[in-house]
């Protein structure tokens, strides 16, 4: 039998489900864990997923266990929650539109931990008040190592980028995705060319340095850090800010500072806990508060 409980977040009630549940095995850490690290880290993460639609990784059974995306919203989901009906083109379930959710406050996003959404994924777009698409606010590069590179490659990569970026008069704020890689975020109010841009900025540093590549195959990729700029996609999400991932320990999308990046030497430099970001945004501060337009 499930036990719950019964809690009241702001000016809203929800019942919270088995909150033993071991969910990160290696290190025993529990539904009721994960549920407190985002009920304190919501401050700094809600800025960043708020007016986004949703997608989720839900892991029931623990990270060990099925997982499945979902981007609908889920049956029986409160009233509360704030949602959107967006265009789905080419949704795999052939669906013409998704009701998505959005994350704006602090129940929901419990809400969706109570569910074992261990993960949470975003566009680089918002929806406007009347859940219109708006254009990007964002530029992603999503930096994927190619074994036998590492996080210690993507971040001399990173340093290429943010300086071509600053000859373009362009800012930007570098984040682990929590698993292998990196992302770096780009303020952009230009308009729609995300993907144009990103794409010829990609393929001109591949053109100049053999350790980049800018080509999604599998076999172009060993040795190198492929620069995937097809994130800026309309359609397409990434690991939001301060998302946990789902790996064999309960590690977070978390953003860096630039001196980390300089002085990387080893992958583990750059591993950061549940536990260990909350102590980071208690020391810096949310680090990609300046990280959209």
């Amino acid at each position: 039998m499930k036990r719950k409980v019964l809690v009241r977040v702001d000016d809203r009630e929800l019942v919270l489900t088995n909150l033993d549940k071991v969910l990160y095995p290696d290190t025993a850490f529990t539904k009721a864990e994960v549920i407190d690290y985002y009920t304190k880290i919501a401050a700094n993460m809600i800025p960043h997923i708020s007016d986004r639609p949703l997608t989720v990784k839900r892991f029931p059974d623990g990270v060990e266990g099925q997982f499945f995306f979902e981007k609908n919203v889920p049956a029986h989901t409160p009233d509360w929650v704030r949602t959107v009906t967006l265009p789905a083109p080419g949704s795999g379930k052939n669906r013409e539109k998704i009701e998505f959710a959005v994350i704006g406050d602090l129940a929901t996003l419990v809400y969706y931990a109570n569910l074992a959404a261990l993960e949470v994924h975003v566009p680089m777009w918002r929806v406007a008040a009347d859940g219109g698409a708006l254009p990007p606010d964002t530029l992603v590069f999503d930096l994927d190592p190619g074994a036998p590179a590492t996080i210690v490659e993507c971040c001399r990569v990173a340093m290429l980028l943010r300086e071509a970026l600053y000859d373009d008069g362009l800012e930007s704020f570098p984040k682990t995705s929590g698993k292998k890689g990196m992302q770096l975020y780009v303020p952009w109010d230009r308009g729609a060319g995300t993907s144009d841009y990103a794409k010829a900025l990609a393929r001109e540093l591949e053109s100049r340095d053999l350790g980049i590549t800018s080509v999604m195959a599998k076999k172009a990729r060993p040795g190198k850090v492929f620069i995937d700029w097809s994130q800026n996609n309309p359609a397409k999400t990434t690991v939001a800010p301060y998302s946990m991932r789902a790996d064999r320990l309960p590690t977070v999308s978390t953003p860096l500072t630039w001196q980390e990046i300089e002085e990387c030497e080893s992958p583990e430099d750059l591993v950061f806990t549940a536990p260990d970001v909350l102590d980071r945004v208690a020391k810096h501060g949310d680090l990609f508060a300046h990280a959209h337009a």
